[in-house]
């Protein structure tokens, strides 16, 4: 019977909880996109880290396709940051609201900045 009531609350609570299929597009300024990059996600708020016991998942890694895709799992909704790093590319960061059922955020990668020094 006890078990019976932690199932049905545990169940209940993942209902409760609405999820994003997140999907993400990396390209260059001009629009191309931009294979392997690595991306980033991490929670910043909206996510409880634990439920009985268990650590819920508040990080993911992954690239992107040939396309400049990357797909990740469905995840609650809430505040995520989502870096991005590619090689030729400087690194993006940034913070977004999902709370939508399905999502796609485009993230356009800038070329290296010139290096410069401040000895003469």
């Amino acid at each position: 019977m006890l078990l019976a009531a932690v199932l049905a609350l545990t169940v209940s609570l993942s209902a409760d909880e609405p999820e994003t299929k997140l999907r993400v597009e990396v390209k260059t300024l001009k629009g191309r996109p931009v294979d392997r990059a690595s991306v980033v996600l991490d929670f910043v708020e909206g996510r409880s880290v634990a439920r009985f016991g268990k650590k819920i998942r508040t990080h993911w890694e992954t690239r992107t396709n040939q396309d400049g895709v990357a797909k990740l799992p469905p995840i609650p909704q809430g505040k995520i940051r989502i870096q991005v790093i590619a090689k030729g590319y400087q690194t993006s960061g940034n913070v977004y609201d999902v709370n939508e059922e399905e999502k796609t955020i485009e993230i356009r990668l800038n070329p290296p900045q010139s290096q410069y020094s401040v000895h003469q």
